[in-house]
């Protein structure tokens, strides 16, 4: 793991059942069963046995990671080029991705899976492993920008599943609590939870909304080496790493090199985008909260969307100037036009009143709206909604699908709608967001009605029959998240 070339690998040992000699099922003897029918003989427990052994090599890395944090590791390629954890993050990756330059789908891979993982096996460990550009393709954004992403090739992303998850093991030990963002056991509700708690609980006053502009485009890649090596000392992580940024991006049949970013679509590209910003945001943030803030500070970060809080405006303003100067030295720019201070908090509408201004503003964080607000007793909450803007944009994607869909069947059309909603409800059904989603729900039934009636006689599909339909395939919300506090209460 560290210090010396020897693989980790622990073998946990078995237990037997007595007089188990010759006996050709020493599991099944323990519990005096068979095999369930149509099982293979010793697949099961040889697999599990093996996610065991990935799980316990992967814990002493954490631990010497978390002891020490100093320590720069030197020996961890061995984890990577490891068959058994190749074929894990086989299985982990989508079955349904677009290919990557070479056209090799997951199902074509999985044909001849193990010889092609012992193949990709060796050339790791003897470093013929060679990336190959990346794909790149175009997606509109709700801003009417397009966003570049990535298609590495299966193989890249087999390799990066795999470093990912042995370098993760590293560098979880070092993240802030105040990131969230593509990290294990971490969702986007977890970072809303903890702002909305913040706000409420600390003396909060103003809100620093920002977002990095170009974020995964502008990754500086002399810097990113050096935030790798920090804590790892292993030349062949290193050099696979920069192989992976280096590798380039095909567009329109040409390849292009690029000196900096990272391509959206790598399995490894999150767990990047979080170390350069860990080095770059979260310890410089925290240090600048424990030695210049006078008052209370709270801060949140999914990726590269970050929300500050303050007590005092001047040391926000004075946090947010030399936020600028601190990305400038890293090739970093916030957005000009997301990124806002605004009066935000207990205390927030009183004094806007007092001054003769409007209402506090609004921000939007991970697909809600927070506004300031009170509960039926007069208390101060941070009432959230789904972003309006999402939701449109939700809308007019779903109106276009209809319209390719208006001659497929009834019920197979219901089906899909019903898993969409459901799908939405999941993420946006928190309190108070119920008004809203039966608002879209709503519209989403007359958008349906639209598309039957152009595909035959209008009359046949009169409002009864929409609700009947409605009312089997287009799902009711209902409230599936607790209160932030009540969630950040059991987890932390």
């Amino acid at each position: 793991m560290h210090g010396h070339g020897k693989s980790d690998r622990s073998v946990v040992p078995e237990k037997s059942p007595n007089k188990a000699s010759g006996a050709p099922h020493v599991a099944e003897g323990m519990e005096e069963r068979d095999l369930a029918k149509g099982n293979p003989r010793q697949f099961t427990r040889c697999r599990t046995q093996s996610r065991v052994d990935l799980q316990q090599a992967l814990e002493r890395v954490r631990q010497a990671a978390r002891k020490d944090r100093g320590l720069r590791l030197t020996t961890l390629w061995h984890h990577v080029y490891d068959p058994t954890r190749l074929r894990e993050a086989y299985f982990s990756l989508k079955r349904k991705a677009a290919p990557g330059v070479d056209g090799v789908t997951w199902q074509q891979y999985g044909e001849d899976l193990e010889a092609n993982l012992e193949d990709l096996s060796g050339r790791l460990q003897r470093g013929a492993y060679r990336a190959k550009p990346v794909k790149r393709a175009y997606i509109a954004k709700g801003d009417g920008r397009m966003r570049p992403i990535g298609m590495p090739t299966l193989e890249d992303k087999l390799v990066q599943r795999a470093a990912a998850e042995v370098m993760g093991a590293v560098f979880e030990t070092d993240f802030k609590g105040f990131s969230y963002g593509f990290r294990p056991r971490r969702q986007a509700h977890d970072a809303l939870d903890a702002l909305t708690v913040g706000i409420k609980k600390r003396r909060v006053n103003w809100i620093l909304d920002a977002d990095i502009l170009g974020y995964f485009d502008a990754i500086d890649h002399g810097w990113m080496m050096k935030f790798v090596e920090h804590r790892i000392a292993d030349q062949r992580v290193q050099r696979h790493v920069k192989k992976w940024l280096k590798a380039g991006v095909l567009e329109d049949g040409t390849r292009r090199w690029v000196e900096e970013g990272t391509p959206q679509g790598g399995s490894i590209s999150p767990l990047l985008a979080n170390i350069y910003l860990h080095h770059v945001f979260d310890l410089w943030a925290e240090a600048w909260r424990k030695r210049r803030a006078r008052g209370d500070m709270i801060l949140g970060r999914y990726a590269d969307d970050f929300v500050v809080g303050f007590e005092h405006r001047a040391e926000a303003e004075r946090f947010l100037e030399e936020l600028r100067e601190r990305f400038r030295r890293f090739n970093l720019e916030l957005h000009p036009d997301k990124t806002r201070l605004i009066e935000f908090g207990r205390f927030a509408a009183k004094n806007r009143q007092r001054r003769g201004e409007g209402k506090p503003a609004t921000f939007d964080f991970l697909g809600f709206t927070h506004m300031c607000a009170k509960s039926r007793d007069g208390w101060f909450q941070v009432r959230r909604q789904p972003m309006r803007k999402r939701l449109r944009n939700k809308l007019k994607s779903l109106t276009r699908e209809l319209r390719c869909r208006m001659h497929d069947p009834v019920p197979e059309t219901g089906k899909w709608l019903s898993d969409v909603l459901n799908g939405m409800y999941r993420y946006y059904a928190i309190p108070y967001s119920t008004p809203t989603l039966e608002s879209f729900r709503n519209q989403l039934k007359q958008r349906w009605r639209a598309a039957l009636r152009r595909r035959s006689n209008k009359t046949c599909m009169t409002w009864e029959r929409t609700k009947r339909l409605a009312s089997r395939w287009l799902p009711h919300p209902r409230v599936l998240h607790p209160w932030p506090e009540q969630r950040l209460c059991v987890k932390t």
